[in-house]
């Protein structure tokens, strides 16, 4: 019963005309940006950031959040249309959805698609309203062993849902983690690897690094392709709903690909890519039935299965940022950079200091994935439109509005030269192969880390033992060493390499 009470609550906040008027545009915008390749939620939020500044709390989470599961949806989008996934989590999306579309029934893809992230947007949110409180109550009971514990857990789950190589991921993660030791000590007050640089004392600006990496990297990497490469084929969408038959193949491929989203977007590094991936594999698994099309060539449960993983694993990772305060990808460290600019500290506390925040945005989610799929059907046409704009016009555009966004968050120029030096190093990872989000992570963890660290040390008077006698902490470190040692198995090895690698 207290559940529905609190949902309730949350409804009743969520139901302000503010609020929805906030939830509206972020979906809104969640979408468009979903759609145009080039930049994602990351470098939308961090753009978006500084804007937030003036707004209430609850309607500044519920925008941002509202942005984060839209560009689930708008992904698929251009992944099925253009061949060309607009988000990280549609890269398996492309492989059946653009055969669809080929084979002129993009209309039945696209509304497999929302359909698939509408039900597995409603159950991710669900799982976050049911499974919260309980996860709360285990985190009172954290101290700085086991925050420390949890985030070498966190870090050891980046480099195993990382895709690619093992040691790339691990090299991403500790450059990540030096990079967030750039700035001045909190203990000592001394600077430290600033170069004498007065603008590096305050640290690396988080908002620098994602918009650098992803938004001008990403741009980098698609103005060195050929022009031809970066035209956009739009196609001929005939027919809006899947055929009965569809929706009998559809259905029990969106159940399996929401309760494997479900579970993995709880995990740190990124679980909505990953069971993306993990989704289609199944599916590849999974016999096929008579006169069904084979998995390349335009089958509707390559599409509905994945893009329901997604959404239900970009539901469900708000879950260790809501309940401990860990993002467990990168937009939901940005989510913490929007917690504490509004003075509020991320973890177990936030359900009982600040219950509309918490249930007001939980309620949110439910009212933005039906906006999601009233404004994706409807809309098909206009987001073709919007993908024929020749890229020369709009690489510039993207461009300049990265570069406002950093400026307003400092209004230091010094930002905007760090951006695209960020840029370049984003287009490097790209002809390297290495996975960026990783780095993020790293870099975001590794002051919390250190932080932990110090403190769980003080308060042992030096002890490293602290860690390894203290229950909850040393159960966190075994299922970290666990998880190493598996999956440098060589049979796991092998076999996480085929889930990343699509024939």
């Amino acid at each position: 019963m207290e559940l529905f009470d609190n949902l309730a609550l949350g409804f009743g906040v969520a139901f302000t005309f503010q609020n929805l008027i906030y939830c509206f545009v972020g979906c809104l915008l969640g979408t468009l940006i979903g759609v145009l390749p080039g930049i994602g939620p990351v470098a939308t939020i961090a753009m978006l950031l500084p804007a937030t500044y003036a707004l209430p709390p609850v309607a500044a989470l519920i925008m941002l959040s509202g942005i984060y599961y839209g560009a689930q949806y708008g992904g698929s989008t251009t992944a099925i249309l253009v061949n060309l996934p607009g988000e990280s989590s549609s890269v398996v999306t492309v492989i059946d959805g653009y055969q669809m579309a080929r084979n002129g029934r993009a209309g039945p893809a696209l509304a497999a698609a929302g359909l698939g992230s509408f039900f597995a947007g409603c159950v991710g949110t669900l799982i976050l309203a049911a499974f919260a409180p309980p996860l709360t109550e285990v985190a009172f009971k954290f101290g700085p062993a086991e925050y420390f514990s949890l985030m070498v857990l966190g870090l050891i789950g980046a480099v195993v849902l990382a895709s690619g190589s093992l040691l790339k991921a691990v090299g991403m993660i500790v450059l990540g983690l030096l990079m967030g030791l750039v700035g001045t000590d909190v203990n000592s007050g001394v600077a430290r690897f600033s170069f004498d640089i007065p603008e590096l004392t305050d640290g690396i600006g988080f908002v620098t690094i994602a918009m650098g990496v992803f938004g001008y990297g990403e741009i980098i990497a698609n103005l060195s392709r050929p022009e031809e490469d970066r035209e956009v084929f739009t196609a001929k969408v005939q027919g809006l709903f899947p055929t009965k038959e569809d929706f009998k193949r559809m259905a029990p491929a969106i159940l399996r690909g929401t309760a494997l989203g479900s579970a993995l977007g709880i995990l740190p590094g990124g679980g909505a890519l990953l069971a993306a991936f993990a989704a289609y594999t199944i599916e590849k698994k999974t016999k096929l039935k008579r006169g069904e099309v084979p998995f390349g060539k335009g089958n509707i449960r390559g599409v509905a299965s994945p893009e329901a993983a997604n959404n239900a694993g970009s539901q469900t990772s708000f879950i260790p940022l809501l309940t401990l305060g860990i993002p467990p990808n990168a937009v939901m460290a940005l989510m913490v950079g929007a917690m504490t600019i509004h003075n509020i500290q991320p973890g177990p506390q936030v359900m009982t200091s600040n219950p509309e925040l918490f249930w007001g945005l939980i309620a949110s989610m439910w009212i933005g994935n039906a906006m999601l799929v009233i404004l994706n059907l409807p809309l098909i046409g206009i987001w073709i439109k919007l993908l024929t704009v020749p890229y020369r016009w709009l690489y510039p555009s993207i461009v300049l509005f990265c570069a406002i966004g950093v400026y307003s968050t400092n209004n230091n120029t010094f930002d905007i030269w760090m951006v695209g030096l960020f840029g370049l190093i984003g287009y490097v990872f790209h002809k390297l192969g290495t996975e960026p989000a990783p780095l993020l992570l790293g870099f975001i963890l590794g002051p919390m880390m250190e932080e932990n660290l110090r403190r769980a040390l003080l308060l042992s008077r030096g002890d490293w033992s602290v860690f390894v006698t203290r229950p909850l902490s040393a159960g966190l470190l075994a299922a970290a060493a666990l998880l190493l040692v598996v999956v440098l198995l060589p049979a796991v090895k092998n076999k996480r390499e085929e889930a990343f690698v699509e024939d």
